[in-house]
């Protein structure tokens, strides 16, 4: 079985797999002063927990936003699992093209929804990521990408509200029954998230527009994508397993490699 390791800025996100179905997934908190031993155990245990048969890992592979914490983790699955992890980056067999200025500043998380979306969902598509930061990856049917933009996250949006003004409070990010908000909290919500829905609106649409693509399809995918995706008719697809499927992806394209 392999296992599939997303590395966030916030989480890591962790997927068993058997012959490409995804049979699970967990989350751990992204620390950066984990040992090897650390992320062995929490893994391990884990997979005791959510799986009734003990599981036999016979392949990994990771993508990494968070460097640092990389030694420790491939350790982890080296001494642990006694793999060598396959490492999403440069020399990589992607089926993706780079289409920018500088091809090595696309995040390893980028490449592999890129290369989620192309392989499953095919067609001109638009791949928004709702993690910490927000993510817009603009891709040619052919498997080229050609832009990427960059916004804040929603969860950034709502504390920079309660962290930069002394008297309101942190909130729970659900949308509110109406924009026509009676009370703090909910003029919060409806601020943060009613304008986010705009901002991908707008971005979604010049996109499109500048690109010049037809028939693009448009997918959502990140914890809090539901939120915006459930509100935004323009977001044809929420899948939010879709990094973890590029992952699996990503090892049949490399494995023995």
């Amino acid at each position: 079985m392999l296992l599939g390791i997303d590395v966030g800025n916030t989480n890591i996100t962790v997927g068993i797999f058997d012959g490409g179905k995804l049979l699970g997934t967990f989350r751990l908190t992204t620390k950066q002063t984990c040992t090897s031993d650390e992320y062995g155990m929490y893994i391990k245990t884990l997979m005791r927990e959510r799986f009734d048969s003990p599981i036999e890992i016979d392949g990994c592979i990771i993508s990494s936003v968070v460097p640092n914490l990389m030694h420790s983790l491939t350790s982890a699955i080296i001494k642990y699992f006694d793999i060598r992890p396959i490492i999403v980056g440069p020399g990589l067999k992607t089926g993706i093209r780079i289409n920018i200025d500088n091809p090595k500043e696309v995040g390893a998380d980028k490449i592999v929804d890129a290369v989620a979306a192309h392989e499953i969902y095919g067609g001109n598509c638009i791949v928004i990521d709702f993690g910490t930061a927000t993510t817009f990856d603009l891709l040619a049917a052919d498997g080229t990408y050609h832009s990427g933009v960059i916004a804040p996250g929603i969860q950034i949006s709502a504390r920079a509200l309660s962290e930069k003004a002394a008297k309101l409070p942190e909130i729970e990010l659900r949308m509110p029954k109406t924009i026509i908000s009676k009370n703090t909290v909910e003029a919060m919500q409806a601020g943060v998230l009613y304008g986010y829905i705009g901002a991908c609106r707008h971005i979604i649409g010049k996109l499109k527009e500048e690109s010049g693509m037809k028939n693009v399809l448009v997918i959502a995918t990140g914890g809090l994508g539901k939120i915006i995706a459930d509100e935004l008719p323009e977001i044809d697809i929420y899948d939010n397993a879709l990094i973890l499927k590029g992952l699996a992806i990503l090892y049949e394209k490399n494995r023995g490699n």
